[in-house]
């Protein structure tokens, strides 16, 4: 895992910790089948993605499977950051 990597997952981590507890969730971990996320929550974390990481969520972005885990969130954020902006 690169240094860049871990510095997004932490700072994914870092912001759902501040809704519940992450310290035991694991990378992987459906953070909506845990019930830790409701739908106004998910568009919080849409919100937050796209500030923190200043990237777009396009529509079709919004899929579940983007945004189940810290993982799955880091994996997106990734490839969101190495798809070069248009001009």
């Amino acid at each position: 895992m690169s240094t860049n990597e871990k510095d997004n997952r932490a700072r994914i981590a870092a912001y759902l910790s501040r809704f519940f507890p992450v310290q035991d969730l694991g990378d992987d971990d459906d953070i909506f089948e845990l019930g830790f996320v409701s739908s106004m929550f998910a568009m919080q974390l849409v919100s937050f993605v796209e500030h923190e990481f200043g990237i777009t969520v396009e529509n079709e972005d919004l899929e579940l499977e983007h945004f189940r885990s810290v993982g799955a969130l880091d994996a997106f954020v990734t490839r969101k950051l190495s798809v070069p902006v248009p001009r």
